[in-house]
């Protein structure tokens, strides 16, 4: 961002083509009118860096207002779009600071340890024992079915083979594949 300096300071050293942009004793050197000719493309700027429309038009407001109050005057080396891409730049920074969010570790206003909620993505000893014993069920029922039932669940499924090749293996057709796993399915639900 350019340094802030008083816009008469530097009114007399502007090229003719950088003075349109300059507004002789106005103290921030920019028109109201030529900011808002630079709205839109301020604040789509601004939605494509926040993703939020309301903190986009905000954050324009807030490159306006910075403006408008003296806060940053423009001197003119550079054209007015880039200058106020500057300064929407330092707002979408502020924003974006403001509105991070971290979770504390340290005790919550009712004294309860937060640290302890932080859960481990792995599963829990007592989950790893409770998948075992569901498996092993399973495994059991899978176990007691029909002998042919048994085998076309156990290749289709369990080995996860294709149906040609179970198909192939067993010397049935795919309508009779797809009856058999029906029936499977059906004794394992039961």
């Amino acid at each position: 961002m350019v340094a802030p300096a008083l816009a008469s300071d530097r009114s007399s050293s502007l090229t003719p083509s950088r003075r349109r942009h300059f507004t002789p004793g106005a103290s921030n050197g920019v028109s109201w009118n030529e900011m808002v000719g630079h709205r839109a493309y301020l604040f789509r700027f601004a939605q494509r860096k926040l993703r939020d429309q309301a903190l986009a038009e905000d954050a324009v407001q807030d490159v306006f207002e910075a403006v408008l109050s003296g806060r940053a005057s423009f001197e003119g080396r550079a054209a007015l779009r880039s200058w106020l891409t500057a300064i929407l730049k330092n707002k979408i920074v502020d924003v974006l600071r403001r509105h991070a969010r971290f979770e504390s570790l340290d005790d919550d206003e009712s004294g309860e340890h937060v640290a302890l909620e932080v859960a481990c993505p792995r599963p829990q000893p007592d989950e790893v024992a409770e998948q075992r014993i569901l498996l092993a069920r399973a495994l059991a029922r899978i176990d007691a079915l029909p002998p042919g039932l048994r085998e076309t669940f156990r290749m289709r499924v369990l080995e996860e083979q294709s149906t040609a090749c179970v198909c192939r293996t067993l010397g049935i057709s795919e309508d009779n594949l797809f009856v058999r796993m029906h029936r499977a399915r059906k004794h394992l639900l039961s």
